[in-house]
């Protein structure tokens, strides 16, 4: 592929709900331009974007994948984005590197759950954004009320920029409202011709909207306009294009991947009116050592940096890095630094991907987008630098798990590789987290949702060939002592030869479990337990503590005062104290009231008004609090809650079908809180039954 420009550059994420036409939208671009011969299809399984084993057999996007394309001139570098919101770590790896974004729209189903939610998404982050309105050759498409419910959703932003000249199977064309120009499908190919008379009031219509757009976009325009005289239209385009990039226009584009119908007008569009990598801010970065704020321009001579969105693992090609050049110019042979750890890294060959096919560049200016490969250095969201002028680009932060498994091997033989097969997909995807609970004995896998987790399971078997089997997450329970109580432990062993023999008592007092795990202090007078046991004692009560009489679960908020005791001057040793200290732990336990703490889990619960209700009803069913509520843009509550950790394990699954798929959650770990009594013995006895 040739090497453009940073002006003739466009960065485009393409985005949209499941089963919009996301990744058909990106075949029908490559096909219309040029870049294939033959489209590829979802049901065929054959796309560029979606190449994956997994996401062939989902027919979905699961990850995020490059597909650049020539179009008049410009160079158009599509990110294909996943539809599910479990991929919220890859979206945003998407948006961080693109200039502009197509969002795609199913016009048979409107305005959908993942509709709204990546306006929000867009609207918040600014980027300008193209809605392209998809099979509009279907039935049941209602293409006003479409553009309605658009208006209610985003306002004035939402601007027609094509006319569809009939729906459904009577579905022939569009008027282009910026050219005034109708485009019909005639023999599998688009033709101009006249705008039809019917649709020619309408046209005018819509087209004066464009142009009082364009008018408020600077006071000499808007001043003209008043006067009466006609806009030319290079006008016309130059106040489109500042509209779109100030965010303030959001063109609504008719079309089909299906027939490639409106896929020529919309790159003409993008190339027009999305901005060029350097027409927008410097981009803010810190120094690696300072930490001062430091900025880079998108320019080819300035100092190379270069922020890597995505790396793939392959146990056969090795690790593919896509990386956004964001200064400078990347060429083979470099030598750069990664800046977030001081490592080296050596660029050997060069190219850029279209899906999975690479193809060959001689270098990668400011502004576009390149890929590496067997640079084990690079990992997702670290920044590249030139030596001499080191920069950090810090990118998103990674989403905590929201819904955790357990895992083992189908195969024992399988145990060794699950570790180092896990680490080498979390270098790709560092949204899910991996970590073994030693209490419960269970390696665990945490995700977005289900359908990442599966995800991240089927990579496994499919590419290392790991097979596992999903088991339920086991809490992590605790125990404590809710009285203040004093026993004493007693050993004394005799058997021949020297014997073993240790006597202490020791005052157990409950402390905040939140606050402190275990206190151990001595009041010993007169020598009763000599010093050089005092070690003994407290290593016995905190082995005793690893797991509690009550259900084997660790003891916690506990202080304990060794007081007074008994030794041998011949047959007192370390163990004889140890072992005495955890028989006076154990009778304690008996009568200092013990219980069991469970984990609280701080929840914050995005939602759309309509179910608010809903909402906080269940989390009441969930033993839960509701802490606050507090109102977001767009039509939606922020819900700040506690609830146990046992009671939110599927709570993923379970809000989705609440709110039919438009909630979202985070959770993180908040404090330990005793379980009301009544389920105590369910608890016990569950684990208890476990265990044997």
């Amino acid at each position: 592929m040739k090497r453009y420009e940073t002006k003739d550059i466009r960065n485009i994420a393409v985005m949209g709900h499941l089963g919009a036409g996301k990744t058909s939208f990106i075949e029908s671009t490559l096909y219309v331009s040029g870049a294939k011969e033959k489209k590829g299809t979802v049901e065929e399984k054959n796309p560029s974007t979606d190449f994956m084993q997994e996401e062939k057999h989902r027919q979905t996007s699961l990850s995020i994948s490059l597909a650049p394309t020539e179009h008049e001139g410009c160079k158009f570098n599509f990110i294909d984005t996943p539809g599910s919101e479990e991929f919220p770590h890859e979206i945003e790896q998407a948006l961080e590197v693109v200039k502009g974004a197509v969002l795609v729209i199913d016009a048979t189903k409107g305005i959908e759950v993942g509709t709204e939610r990546i306006l929000h998404q867009l609207n918040q982050r600014n980027v300008p954004t193209v809605l392209f309105v998809n099979k509009m050759d279907k039935d049941n498409v209602k293409f006003d009320e479409l553009v309605q419910k658009l208006k209610d959703t985003i306002g004035y932003q939402a601007v027609p920029f094509t006319l569809p000249i009939g729906t459904g199977e009577s579905f022939e064309g569009y008027v282009d409202l910026v050219d005034v120009r109708a485009r019909y499908l005639k023999d599998g190919s688009l033709e101009e011709g006249e705008v039809p008379d019917s649709l020619s009031d309408r046209a005018a219509e819509l087209r004066e909207q464009i142009v009082e757009s364009v008018a408020e976009t600077s006071e000499e325009l808007l001043e003209k306009h008043f006067d009466g005289q006609e806009l030319t239209q290079e006008e016309i385009y130059g106040g489109l294009r500042q509209g779109v990039v100030d965010g303030d226009l959001k063109p609504i584009v008719v079309g089909s991947t299906y027939n490639d119908i409106g896929i020529r007008t919309l790159l003409s569009m993008l190339g027009r009116f999305m901005p060029s990598p350097d027409q927008l801010k410097a981009i803010k970065g810190k120094h690696p050592e300072t930490e001062a704020e430091e900025t880079r321009e998108t320019k080819a001579d300035a100092p190379l940096s270069a922020y890597v969105f995505k790396t793939t693992v392959d146990p056969f090609v090795g690790s593919v890095s896509l990386i956004k050049v964001n200064s400078g110019t990347l060429e083979p042979g470099s030598e750069l630094l990664v800046a977030n750890t001081k490592k080296t890294a050596k660029i050997n060959t060069l190219f850029t991907l279209r899906g999975q096919e690479q193809l060959q560049v001689d270098s990668v200016p400011a502004g576009d987008i390149g890929a590496v490969t067997k640079v084990d250095a690079m990992y997702t969201g670290c920044t590249i630098t030139a030596r001499k002028h080191p920069i950090i680009y810090e990118g998103p932060s990674i989403p905590s798990p929201t819904i955790y498994v357990a895992i083992r091997p189908k195969q024992k033989a399988d145990e060794d590789k699950i570790s180092s097969v896990l680490q080498r997909l979390n270098v790709e995807d560092p949204s899910f987290e991996v970590k073994r609970n030693k209490e419960t004995a269970q390696l665990l896998i945490g995700g977005q949702g289900m359908t990442h987790i599966d995800f991240i399971l089927e990579k496994m078997k499919n590419m290392f060939k790991v097979d596992v089997e999903k088991e339920d997450q086991k809490i992590v329970y605790r125990e404590t002592i809710k009285k203040k109580v004093e026993a004493e432990g007693r050993h004394k062993k005799q058997s021949g030869g020297a014997g073993q023999f240790g006597v202490v008592h020791i005052r157990f007092e409950p402390l905040d479990p939140n606050e402190t795990e275990f206190e151990f202090a001595e009041e010993i007078y007169g020598g009763a337990v000599p010093k050089n046991f005092f070690p003994a004692v407290e290593k016995g009560l905190v082995e005793g503590m690893e797991k509690g009489p009550t259900a084997g679960f660790p003891v916690i908020g506990v202080k304990a005062t060794l007081f007074d005791g008994q030794h041998h001057p011949v047959d007192s040793n370390e163990i004889s104290f140890k072992m005495a200290a955890q028989l006076a732990l154990r009778e304690a336990y008996k009568k200092a009231k013990p219980t069991i703490l469970e984990p609280i889990m701080r929840v914050e619960v995005f939602v759309k008004d309509d179910y608010v209700g809903d909402v906080m009803g269940d989390i009441n069913k969930r033993r839960g609090r509701v802490l606050s509520m507090d109102p977001l843009e767009g039509g939606r509550q922020k819900v700040t809650a506690e609830i146990p950790e046992a009671e939110i394990v599927t709570y993923a699954i379970d809000l989705k079908a609440m709110t039919q798929g438009s909630g979202v959650f985070t959770r993180e770990f908040d404090r330990y809180e005793e379980v009301p009594g009544n389920l105590i013995d369910k608890i016990v006895e569950s684990y208890r039954k476990e265990d044997s």
